[in-house]
């Protein structure tokens, strides 16, 4: 036997279901659970997921550059293969890369990634040919040396 809570007086509900009415409200509970741990993933993993090539950087006691957007990153490893971001290129398709990449002109900036048992010439040759494209926001990428 149940009871309705309606306009304020009390009324009982037929055994055949004639005066019933569906609940019309949507249940939101599972909605926002899975919302959470989507929030949750994302959070573990946007970190990851800077340039995945991996380096050993060198360590140094410079301040780290402060950017509105996230810059055009190459990679030079130890054994001396060169990354566009991700993507493995020859040395002699940067520049036509960069170039098709670029939207705001010679202006972006673009970040050189060198391994520290690359030699310095290597890491200076990749500089150079960018250099003599026209671009003129270059720098190195390193490590903030760990402090005692």
């Amino acid at each position: 036997m149940g009871v309705m809570f309606g306009s304020g007086s009390l009324r009982r509900r037929s055994r055949s279901g004639r005066n019933y009415k569906p609940m019309s409200e949507i249940n939101v509970t599972p909605f926002v659970d899975v919302m959470l741990v989507l929030l949750i993933i994302f959070m573990v993993t946007a970190p990851l997921l800077t340039v995945g090539v991996p380096i050993d950087l060198p360590q140094t006691k410079a301040e780290q550059l402060e950017g509105d957007k996230e810059p055009l990153t190459i990679s030079v490893t130890k054994t001396g293969k060169f990354f566009l971001q991700e993507t493995e290129i020859p040395l002699d398709e940067i520049v036509p890369k960069l170039v098709a990449i670029t939207k705001s002109g010679y202006n972006e900036r673009i970040f050189v990634r060198g391994d520290r048992a690359i030699d310095y010439g290597t890491v200076m040759k990749v500089m150079g040919t960018i250099a003599a494209a026209g671009f003129k926001r270059i720098a190195l990428i390193t490590e903030l040396e760990e402090r005692l």
